[in-house]
């Protein structure tokens, strides 16, 4: 039987107090999928929502920021704690796809997600954003929370908005694009194998 993927991190500072519960599903699981996320930021919480859905994860995450100073550490902070997590609960990468890539669109946006299971870090994300904020979350901060995330989870990662002329809809497309690619590249193979010629990820 298949090790259970599931991490908890609980991640404080002078800025944030953040608490994760994370279960990385499988396509082929019959867990409920349960979601239950406060960040006190509402687009944040819609995005990491859409992620976890999608992904199929079970994700509890609460945090408690400084948003009487800003969005930014609240934002930086969650996505950082939740890489931690993925990174932690995905364990050694073996017996799995490592690769994944993924289009998804909504309405008029699409985007593209292509991710490497690679234990390096690397991060290119072009989400093309024209406004100020969506809701209260900066437009700003959202390609850097996919970064931070990125980076934290140690994996490698390229998200692109190919078109779209709402920005509501170029974030949301590309975080599902991201959550379908991190499906695919973590669903197991039936193997014990490294999928690496290195023998280790």
């Amino acid at each position: 039987m298949a090790q259970e993927r599931k991490a908890e991190i609980n991640r404080k500072t002078n800025e944030t107090d953040i608490k994760i519960s994370l279960h990385i599903g499988s396509l082929d699981s019959a867990d409920e999928q349960k979601i239950d996320i406060n960040t006190g930021i509402g687009f944040l919480d819609h995005m990491y929502h859409a992620l976890a859905k999608h992904g199929k994860w079970s994700l509890s995450l609460v945090c408690k920021g400084d948003l009487h100073i800003d969005d930014h550490h609240t934002a930086e902070d969650t996505a950082i704690a939740l890489g931690m997590a993925f990174k932690q609960a995905l364990g050694e990468p073996r017996g799995i796809k490592r690769f994944g890539h993924a289009y998804c669109p909504l309405d008029e946006a699409l985007s593209r997600a292509v991710v490497d299971i690679s234990g390096r870090p690397y991060a290119t994300v072009d989400l093309g954003l024209k406004r100020e904020r969506i809701g209260t979350l900066s437009c700003e901060m959202i390609p850097h929370v996919l970064q931070s995330f990125i980076t934290a989870a140690g994996i490698t990662v390229h998200v692109d908005v190919l078109r779209g002329d709402n920005d509501h809809h170029r974030a949301e497309s590309a975080f599902k694009a991201l959550a379908v690619a991190i499906r695919e590249a973590v669903s197991r193979t039936g193997s014990n194998d490294v999928p690496s010629t290195k023998g280790v990820l």
